[in-house]
């Protein structure tokens, strides 16, 4: 099966949607027409019912003779009339349920089919996809396992390439002294370079860790120092609190106090009146009791007031000292986030700096190797060009020594006709052996 595009999934959804809107008004449609046929039925019913014995089987009342006149036959075919109608109606009903229950149906079997379909393409698509998987895992394999052999592959070309060029500085020794010594002075250099680099990281490592614990360290005072004024101020609190508590019983101890001088008071009132029930003592027990009430609403005010101040002072003191907590956590969050950065800068800096130190360290590395690589090749070349001097320089002198041999043999054969035809004149023996010896030819070589 092959995969459904998403035009097709699209046609077929608005295939179905239209098939459940058919479904959902089919009732309407068929509705109207059937009720036209039902009229058309119903006239035609009509027609044959007004015929003689007219009217179908089954379908209208038979008339009985006994019980109905002639004169009630129109309303006899009236009533035959709406039943059959009724019959028809119900009929056309049912038939109208039928097939919009047939069409829903067959939109149900049509989206059970599309599911099916999709969940096969779906399961289709996933084994597509672990199929690939697997096929990307085993390409990746591959790939990993002809890196492998070309490493090995790269190794062993090295090795046979230091064996080859073992066998090479073989053959000359102080080039391979001076060759030695050179790689030796040059591998102490990038040693002596690669200390420094080291030590450098190391020095900006523990400048870091010294700005980390910098940072820790300030951000510990500056909680300490926070905790330090909120412990100040809850203190402030307390005894402030415990001050109010010593007026308020302060104060009640007063009103005790005045309740008991006015309950007095009152007694002694009460004797002198009783004692004394004249004008005059009761003017002045009015007197005395406008002038307690004037005491004790001047006192009221008075502690009211203190009451007001209090009040106010608590509220001013809650007021600064949260806005000293609030004025402190917000330095400190701006300290915090202060420090953050600074550190998230020093951190993002330092990580570039190692990033950048790598890609250098990696140009290096790179430009060494190269470099090496470089050494190496001029010095192959060298001990090929010296090699081929040296064949060059012995074949030459043996071409040489092979020359003069020739030359020297043919001296000697000149020298020898030279004699003999020396001899062939006759002279006598003792001088040519005499020349023999001066042309340094051995006797034996010229005696016939």
């Amino acid at each position: 099966m092959g995969i459904p595009r998403p035009n097709q999934r699209r046609a077929r959804g608005q295939g179905a949607g239209l098939q459940e809107g058919e479904g959902s008004h089919c009732g309407h449609g068929d509705h109207t027409q059937e009720d036209h046929e039902t009229k058309g039925n119903g006239l035609e019913e009509q027609q044959e019912a007004q015929r003689p014995g007219g009217g179908s089987q089954g379908e209208g009342p038979e008339p009985s003779a006994e019980s109905q006149p002639a004169a009630d036959g129109a309303g006899g075919r009236a009533e035959g009339y709406e039943k059959a109608s009724s019959s028809r109606v119900s009929v056309s009903q049912i038939i109208l349920n039928a097939k919009c229950h047939a069409i829903r149906d067959a939109q149900i079997l049509e989206k059970q089919l599309i599911q099916k379909e999709l969940d096969a393409e779906e399961k289709r698509l996933d084994q597509m996809m672990e199929v690939e998987r697997q096929k990307s895992v085993q390409r990746q394999e591959e790939l990993d396992r002809k890196r492998r052999e070309e490493r090995i592959r790269g190794r062993r070309h090295i090795v046979e390439q230091m064996e080859k060029n073992q066998e090479e500085r073989s053959l000359l020794a102080e080039q391979r002294e001076q060759e030695k010594e050179q790689m030796l002075e040059y591998m102490e250099k990038l040693q002596e370079e690669d200390l420094r680099d080291l030590e450098q990281r190391h020095q900006q490592k523990l400048k870091m860790q010294a700005e980390i614990k910098r940072i820790n360290d300030e951000n510990q005072r500056q909680k300490a120092e926070l905790l330090a004024q909120e412990k100040l101020a809850d203190q402030m609190v307390m005894e402030f609190t415990k001050k109010k508590m010593a007026r308020e019983a302060e104060f009640e101890a007063e009103q005790e106090r005045i309740r008991r001088e006015k309950e007095k008071e009152i007694a002694r009132l009460r004797a002198m009146q009783e004692k004394a029930q004249d004008y005059q003592a009761e003017q002045d027990a009015l007197r005395a009791k406008r002038n307690q009430e004037v005491a004790d609403r001047e006192w009221r005010r008075k502690e009211k007031e203190n009451a007001q101040k209090k009040m106010e002072t608590e509220a001013k003191l809650r007021k600064s000292r949260l806005e000293q907590v609030a004025f402190k956590e917000h330095t400190l969050a701006v300290q915090v986030q202060r420090d953050r950065d600074e550190f998230e800068r020093i951190l993002r800096a330092q990580r570039e700096q190692i990033e950048k130190e790598r890609l250098e360290e990696e140009k290096k590395a790179t430009g060494r190797l190269q470099h090496a690589n470089e050494l190496r090749r001029q010095v192959r070349e060298n001990q090929q060009k010296q090699v081929q001097a040296r064949i060059a320089t012995f074949d030459e002198g043996r071409r040489l020594k092979e020359e003069a041999q020739k030359r020297r043999e043919r001296i000697e054969d000149i020298k020898r006709k030279k004699l003999e035809e020396l001899r062939a004149t006759g002279l006598p023996e003792k001088y040519c052996i005499e020349a023999e010896r001066k042309a340094n030819i051995p006797v034996n070589t010229s005696v016939n």
